[in-house]
């Protein structure tokens, strides 16, 4: 039995009861169906379906939204705008995702030439996460739709009834049987699923626990596998930058979804000459921050997302702590029910902690003192991840070092690091490997078939 509970309250939402063997088996079996009669399925066809998801999802957004919130606490402004940012999503590749599967073509030395086809490979397995519910899900099921495969999801449990609501779109937006759908299972099963040789890859979005558990399975049955592991985002502050905006984007950072976002800057590292001023406005900002009713529209962040992701932070801190490093405020849970934190900063961090070297997953920053631009980049440098960063300067030469030395999949200049349909997303050293979005996502699923022809 999955159970679903409301964050801000404590309360159950809802019981869902778990797939049996023989009811994954079925839903193996219907994708496989369907994954017969939608690669064969014209380009207009796929394309029709992305345009009414898209239409479904904004005719829908205030249920779709809500839900998000009754399950994992994020404010109602921000699920709408996330039920809003898939619609976008599904609206790009249906209307710019045709060229994307054009054929290639080479000339060859001998007089001959040669065509890459773009094709389908079958059913694709999706573990995603609960922190942007709908979002992480798309970023896989539209390109999946429009490259002719069909997707299964495992969603984290405390979303299942979000899972639940993507399936019912899919239907009203006039999907065939099977071409997207939700598997209401616990982790248990997904090794044998993955272990089935009709399922062809896979796509994680969640923890690198997560994610080795998926990739080691895909490896022992040699299948593609796409993986986003999260990271611990550096957000460089220099002595040329417009103060007052990287203060604001910084706490932005902090309090999106509660800190519950993978590329949202976590590690604020500042220039020394600068440090003091930022850190006197940073804490002023971060202290104005309230955590309140994520269903009014005017609350700045919500609760956690369960009271187990509530301990785990409040265990790190705690961490953080015995290891040296100083809480200078917030980090603290807030009276009356609910799995509610107060935003907070933490300074002295060493760098060679478990502090420093693991993803604080929720609303407190750690913030580091850099002497110089290659100070700051070791600093940036320092830990196992590298999914995105934030720098802000307004110095040609120091933007590049940061472009070209910053080890990070993803690299925003000046402004808040979100994602978006036209860019690829993806990071490199333990945050994964792969890409989504763009053309890029749309491709990692399919076969490039090189087919030679005389001249």
């Amino acid at each position: 039995m999955i159970t679903t509970r409301n964050p801000a309250t404590g309360e159950e939402v809802d019981r869902y009861e778990e797939l049996t063997r023989h009811e994954i088996e079925t839903k193996l079996a219907t994708a496989t169906d369907a994954f017969g009669e939608w690669r064969l399925s014209p380009i207009e066809r796929r394309t029709e379906l992305l345009e009414k998801l898209a239409e479904t999802y904004e005719a829908n957004e205030e249920k779709l939204a809500r839900q998000a919130t009754l399950e994992m606490g994020k404010t109602i402004a921000s699920a709408r705008a996330e039920v809003q940012k898939c619609a976008k999503l599904f609206r790009h590749y249906a209307q710019e995702g045709a060229p994307m599967l054009e054929p290639l073509s080479w000339q060859l030395g001998d007089g001959g030439r040669a065509e890459g086809r773009w094709l389908p490979q079958g059913p694709v397995l999706a573990v995603m996460p609960w922190n942007f519910p709908y979002w992480q899900v798309v970023r896989f099921l539209a390109p999946t739709i429009l490259a002719g495969n069909v997707g299964l999801l495992k969603h984290a449990s405390i979303v299942q009834g979000t899972a639940a609501l993507m399936e019912e779109m899919m239907i009203e937006a006039g999907a065939p049987e099977g071409v997207f759908q939700n598997l209401a299972i616990s982790s248990d099963p997904v090794a044998d699923i993955l272990a089935d040789e009709r399922v062809v890859a896979a796509t994680v979005t969640g923890s690198e626990g997560a994610g080795r558990a998926v990739a080691q399975q895909c490896g022992k049955y040699l299948k593609k596998v796409v993986l986003e592991l999260g990271g611990s985002d550096p957000f460089v502050v220099m002595p040329s930058a417009d103060m007052e905006e990287a203060v604001e984007q910084a706490v932005k950072a902090r309090i999106q979804n509660t800190g519950q976002s993978c590329i949202c800057g976590k590690r604020m590292i500042v220039h020394a000459d600068i440090y003091d001023d930022f850190l006197d406005r940073f804490s002023a900002a971060m202290k104005d921050v309230t955590a309140g009713d994520p269903f009014e529209d005017d609350t700045d962040m919500g609760p956690l997302s369960s009271q187990e992701q509530l301990d785990t932070v409040l265990d790190q801190l705690k961490t953080a702590q015995d290891e040296g490093a100083k809480l200078l405020f917030g980090g603290e849970p807030t009276d009356g029910p609910g799995a509610y934190i107060s935003a907070g900063i933490l300074t002295d961090v060493p760098l060679d902690s478990e502090t420093a070297q693991e993803e604080i997953f929720g609303p407190v920053a750690q913030l580091y003192r850099a002497e110089d631009i290659d100070d700051a980049i070791r600093i940036a440098n320092a830990i196992p991840f590298g999914l995105g960063s934030s720098v802000w300067t307004n110095d040609d030469e120091e933007r590049e070092r940061f472009v070209r030395d910053i080890e990070a999949g993803m690299t925003a200049v000046n402004q808040f690091l979100a994602s978006a349909p036209e860019a690829p997303f993806g990071g490199v050293k333990r945050s994964g490997h792969g890409r989504e979005l763009a053309r890029f996502g749309l491709h990692e699923f399919m076969n490039l078939k090189t087919l030679m022809l005389p001249g």
